[in-house]
């Protein structure tokens, strides 16, 4: 077994590298009491460990080791007067006699493992050859998107966001996508993950943030209306803790002449929460450039209402889950009125993504959001199909 600690960045970053040290000993000590004596257990380094399993009869044996290890990970741990909650993503190689080095072993765990964590993180995934032929393929478009950015096959579509009581066109957000020369345009959700894993994530990032800045200032040089719209860009985990990041969006900002105040940076619950401590500082550092910020996907994260008082940020956007069933669900509408309360509270601006129906649209306006991003008004369109856009949602 190879298991991996999750959230435990988290620990080292808002508690210290002490507490990091004190949390992994005292972990290992846990994984040690559920194995026999003749078992091993082994911290192959940060936060990683390795668990062989001998002449262990049944797999059902393995698992259920597998869960009394996931079982006392999860347990609450105080550390520096503080619970801490960590869980683990376990990959399992049952039988390694048809391997002929350790290595292979090693790699088949870390392929399982990293399953688990893309499936959700604390649980177990045992290994198959399937997912090596996954892995395979990772591996492949991994290659094939390092060529893809060298050679352009990167653009930017362009989402609308409409202010719901005028239904006008207030931003649009850039999008990225991969004209893939074999399998068309590729969906971020498939290269964006790897892109993340490989650290191809920050010049990808880097060169939306200045595509989707030149295209507004291209529109606004066309389009006398476009004067005041704003672009919203997604900034991701690995960028936002980049230590340049302030210096690369002000050059940015200079060399394509946009003004500060119409681009607006959109980071994730999760990723402003795994900031740690320096979250206020990296917020606060971007907001003196005069850029708007946007809280992307709310509602599906860990922050709490006394962190969002202290991130100096702008505006929330509520994730799609809940837009999703808010005619359906009394629960989702009554979350939705909750979150626009808490905004309107804290005065901060609001924007419903994923809305597809006039019914949700009602909704929205009734509970007073202030905008709506989603298929009711248009799909990410290419550069070339904005003008539609333009002419039906600017007055």
């Amino acid at each position: 077994m190879l298991l991996d600690l999750d959230r435990f960045k988290w620990v080292n970053d808002s508690l210290g590298h002490l507490a990091g040290d004190d949390l992994l000993q005292r972990i290992a000590k846990r994984f040690l009491s559920c194995v026999r004596t003749g078992d091993t257990v082994a911290r192959l380094g940060g936060d990683e460990f390795a668990v062989l399993l001998e002449d262990y009869g049944k797999s059902s044996k393995v698992i259920e080791i597998a869960n009394r290890l996931q079982q006392e990970a999860q347990r609450p741990l105080l550390i520096v007067n503080t619970d801490v909650h960590v869980s683990a993503s376990i990959g399992i190689i049952l039988n390694t006699g048809n391997y002929l080095t350790t290595e292979a072993i090693l790699r088949d765990a870390d392929i399982a493992m990293y399953r688990a964590k893309e499936l959700g993180k604390a649980r177990f995934q045992i290994f198959n050859r399937k997912l090596h032929e996954l892995a395979s393929q990772a591996l492949q478009l991994e290659n094939e998107l390092r060529e893809g950015i060298h050679s352009n096959e990167l653009l930017l579509f362009y989402q609308p966001i409409i202010d719901i009581q005028t239904r006008s066109l207030v931003a649009f957000e850039a999008l990225v996508r991969w004209d893939h020369p074999r399998l068309g345009i590729v969906s971020p959700n498939t290269f964006i993950p790897i892109a993340e894993e490989t650290g191809l994530i920050i010049g990808l990032g880097e060169w939306v943030l200045r595509e989707a800045c030149k295209q507004m200032q291209r529109w606004r040089a066309i389009h006398p209306k476009v004067a005041g719209i704003k672009i919203n860009v997604n900034l991701s985990a690995k960028q936002f803790l980049q230590k340049d990041l302030g210096q690369f969006v002000r050059s940015t900002l200079e060399k394509t002449g946009l003004d500060p105040s119409l681009l607006k940076l959109e980071i994730t619950e999760s990723a402003i929460m795994e900031g740690g401590n320096k979250t206020v500082d990296l917020l606060g550092d971007l907001q003196k450039i005069g850029i708007k910020l946007a809280i992307d996907d709310f509602g599906t994260g860990y922050s709490s209402l006394s962190s969002l008082q202290q991130f100096p940020i702008n505006d929330l956007k509520i994730d799609r889950s809940f837009v999703k069933e808010l005619a359906a669900q009394e629960e989702s509408k009554e979350i939705v009125r909750t979150i626009i309360a808490l905004a309107h509270t804290l005065n901060l601006g609001l924007v419903a993504e994923g809305v597809e129906t006039e019914e949700q649209f009602n909704i929205l306006k009734e509970l007073k959001c202030d905008c709506a991003q989603g298929y009711l008004f248009s799909k990410p369109l290419p550069v070339g199909n904005v003008e539609g856009v333009l002419d039906k949602y600017i007055p």
